[in-house]
C-alpha cells in the first residue's frame, strides 16, 4: 500500500510504543458470532425511554415515546404458538390479526434519536435476550448469507422482536431477500421495528418517507404503524462547528500515548476496506480504545464513500473516538455526492464523524466540546 501522506514514524519518537494498525487485520467473523451480536451495540446498551430527552419544540419526539412505549408493553403476554413458536399480543397461528400493528416504523431524520428509541424498545419488550434482536439491515442481509434464508427463518421464528435499524433500499434485490424474510417472520409471530435510510433519488427534506418505505416492503405494510418523529441532529444542537483537524505529529503522538490506540494513513485505511467485507467492520475495531488516522482527504468514489459509512457507523456505536489529520469530516463527501441519492448516509457519516472527533479532544489534552 502507498499513500502520499504516510503516517509519522513512531520509532522517532522517544518511549513511543507502535500502536495498532486497521489496515494489518482482516478478521474472520464466524456465524454464530453474526447471531450473538444482534442486541444494541455499546453506545446504546444503556439506554432506555426514560434517557430519551425530547425537544420541548418538538412534541413528536415525547409522542413517540409513549408509542414505543405502549408497543413493548403488548409485547409481555406469554403464547405458545405451534411447534413451540410464540404468537404476538397473546394470540398464536390462529387468528392472524392481532388487536394493533405487529410492526412500527419510526419515520424521520438523522440525529433525532430513532436509534436511540429502537434500542430502548429493545430493552423495554419483556423477553429474554435470546428471544430478541437488535441489528441494522447490513447485518441482517449478513446473516442470511452466513446461515442461509431457511435457517435464518428458523433461527429468528422464536423471537418476541426484531429491530432493523437503517432499513436500506438501495439494493431491489437485498430489499426483496429482507422483505420475504420479515414476511416469514410475522407469520410466525415476530414482532418488527425498523427505522430506515432515503431511496436514491428521494432527496426531499433529507429524511426517509414512511409511505415510500411501506410501499417497498409491499405485503409488510399493513403490519407497521408509521412514527413520525421530527427535529434537528441532536449531534450538533447548539454546538459549535467540528474541532479542526490535527498536524500529523500530534495524531501520532497521542496515538503512541493512547491504550489500544490505531493509527494509519487514511488512504491506505480506504484501500483496505475494499478488501474486508463490511459485516466484518465491527470485528475490524474489536479492542481499539481510538482511531487515529493521518491525511483525511475527500473520499475518491462512491463505493469507497459507502464502505466509510459504515465504518463510522461501527465506530459510532461502540464509542470510538476518531483524531485525524488533513481535511476535517464535513469535506469528506463532494458536492455531488451530497446532492445524490445516498445523502442521508454521507449526512449521517459526517454527523457521527465529527460526534467522535470531539470525544478525540480529550486525546491531545483538550476538553471535550460541552
Amino acid at each position: 500500500m502507498s499513500s502520499s501522506t504516510p503516517a509519522p514514524d513512531l520509532a522517532s519518537i522517544s518511549g513511543a510504543a507502535t500502536p495498532v494498525s486497521l489496515c494489518a487485520r482482516e478478521p474472520h467473523v464466524p456465524a454464530d458470532r453474526l447471531v450473538a451480536e444482534m442486541v444494541p451495540p455499546p453506545r446504546f446498551d444503556a439506554v432506555r425511554f426514560g434517557t430519551y430527552i425530547p425537544d420541548p419544540d418538538q412534541p413528536s419526539q415525547t409522542e413517540a415515546v409513549g408509542v414505543l412505549e405502549t408497543f413493548a408493553a403488548g409485547l409481555g403476554g406469554a403464547h405458545a404458538v405451534g411447534g413451540g413458536k410464540r404468537g404476538f399480543f397473546g394470540f398464536g397461528r390462529a387468528p392472524r390479526t392481532p388487536a394493533g400493528p405487529r410492526g412500527v416504523y419510526l419515520d424521520g431524520g438523522y440525529g433525532v434519536g430513532k436509534t436511540h428509541l429502537l434500542a430502548s424498545l429493545w430493552h423495554a419488550t419483556p423477553a429474554a435476550p435470546d428471544l430478541k434482536a437488535f441489528g441494522t439491515f447490513v447485518e441482517l442481509t449478513n446473516l442470511v448469507g452466513a446461515l442461509g434464508f431457511q435457517q435464518t427463518v428458523r433461527t429468528l421464528s422464536d423471537h418476541r422482536l426484531l429491530c432493523i435499524d437503517e432499513f436500506e433500499l438501495d439494493d431491489p434485490g437485498d430489499t426483496v431477500l429482507v422483505s420475504t424474510l420479515l414476511g416469514k417472520l410475522v407469520d410466525n409471530g415476530v414482532a418488527l421495528a425498523a427505522t430506515s435510510n432515503t431511496l436514491p433519488g428521494k432527496l426531499g427534506e433529507g429524511r426517509f418517507a414512511a409511505a415510500d418505505f411501506l410501499r417497498e416492503i409491499q405485503g409488510l405494510s399493513a403490519h407497521f404503524r408509521a412514527q413520525r418523529i421530527d427535529g434537528e441532529d441532536y449531534r450538533h444542537r447548539g454546538l459549535p462547528e467540528a474541532p479542526a483537524p490535527c498536524t500529523d505529529d500530534r495524531v501520532a503522538h497521542a496515538a503512541q500515548a493512547t491504550p489500544g490506540a490505531s493509527l494509519d494513513a487514511f488512504p491506505d485505511l480506504l484501500e483496505h476496506l475494499a478488501r474486508v467485507h463490511p459485516s466484518r467492520y465491527g470485528a475490524l475495531t474489536d479492542g481499539i480504545g481510538a482511531v487515529c488516522l493521518t491525511g483525511v482527504r475527500p473520499v475518491p468514489d462512491q463505493s469507497t464513500a459507502l464502505r466509510l459509512v459504515v465504518l463510522a457507523d461501527r465506530l459510532y456505536d461502540r464509542e470510538v473516538p476518531v483524531l485525524a489529520s488533513g481535511l476535517p469530516f464535513d469535506r469528506l463527501f463532494g458536492e455531488e455526492m451530497l446532492k445524490g441519492g445516498y445523502r442521508k448516509k454521507y449526512f449521517r457519516a459526517i454527523s457521527r464523524l465529527t460526534a467522535l472527533a470531539r470525544d478525540a479532544q480529550r486525546l491531545v489534552g483538550e476538553p471535550e466540546t460541552p
